[in-house]
């Protein structure tokens, strides 16, 4: 049997596109992966340099043998520090392509698909502390009421919760049939894999703090970049668009946008695209991932 790729990028040309590379420029693959971008912008390269930045172990077998790139095993949430140990203060281009990678929802020891038995782990970086199981077995209903309706958008949440909390008093939840068994009860008939979705989405959200370190990471970004330097954002659901959009738009994510004593806007990055980018009818029947996906580019003013 052929093995499936680790992971094919989404939007590949739009995003290499979006970062406008200065061949002898210095730039950050910040979700590095199965390396497809990486080595795209690579092979743009002069005497520029990339630091492929990946908090899965698992990503570190893709790191291209080559003296311009540098693979920093670290959350995206920590560039600044990181870049710091290199000597790097300000870079050319940053592009983030978030979610989750194919490699690790197609890997059942992971826990992040309903489509394999196994433990509810959802770890990214399989060295943290918390997972999917830790968050369904010990936080208290009002806890799990807010990451289901807040990160999975889920309408019958509080009951859920509830549900969730009187289960685990007669057995842990600790694997995906377990859970699976439980969530079959609320999930509308005929949309139960909608349900499974929106569910370990929260899940996953929870455990790896990603609208946390969504927010390091931009705000991050932009102490990097150089004026007229890129950021290239490439979000999966709602949730991170907003995030993404807000800071792009504002210079913040939430509220009005600030104006000086003229009415002109006070913000340190000026959107390159009005809307965001969608994948071709073509790609999407290729690659079904790519159908939620959403691009958006911003320069450093």
């Amino acid at each position: 049997m052929t093995k499936s790729p680790y992971h094919i990028p989404v939007m590949l040309q739009p995003c290499i596109e979006g970062l406008a590379i200065d061949p002898n420029g210095v730039y950050l693959d910040l979700t590095f992966g199965g390396g497809g971008h990486a080595r795209e912008i690579l092979s743009k390269l002069d005497k520029g340099h990339l630091y492929g930045f990946d908090q899965d172990e698992d990503a570190i077998v893709n790191a291209p043998d080559d003296e311009r790139f540098t693979f920093i095993h670290a959350n995206f949430r920590d560039i600044k520090r990181f870049l710091r140990l290199y000597g790097v203060d300000e870079v050319d281009g940053i592009l983030a392509d978030l979610g989750i990678s194919s490699h690790q929802i197609d890997e059942p020891s992971r826990g992040f698909s309903t489509r394999f038995a196994g433990d509810l782990d959802m770890r990214m970086n399989q060295s943290g502390n918390l997972t999917a199981a830790d968050i369904l077995n010990s936080y208290e209903e009002r806890e799990l009421h807010k990451i289901l309706g807040q990160y999975g958008e889920i309408k019958n949440a509080k009951t859920l919760a509830r549900a969730i909390v009187s289960e685990r008093i007669q057995e842990p939840i600790l694997t995906i049939d377990r859970f699976k068994a439980i969530l079959d009860k609320f999930a509308p008939r005929g949309k139960e894999f909608k349900y499974y979705a929106q569910v370990f989405q929260a899940l996953r959200i929870t455990v790896n703090d990603e609208m946390g370190a969504l927010r390091d990471m931009l705000e991050q970004s932009n102490e990097l970049l150089r004026s007229k330097g890129r950021l290239v954002v490439m979000s999966y659901h709602s949730l991170e668009d907003r995030l993404v959009k807000n800071y792009i738009n504002k210079g913040k994510f939430h509220g009005d946008v600030e104006k000086d004593f003229y009415g002109n806007q006070i913000r340190p990055l000026e959107p390159v695209n009005r809307k965001a980018i969608t994948a071709s009818p073509e790609e999407i029947a290729q690659n079904n991932r790519a159908r939620s996906a959403k691009l958006r580019i911003a320069e450093k003013i």
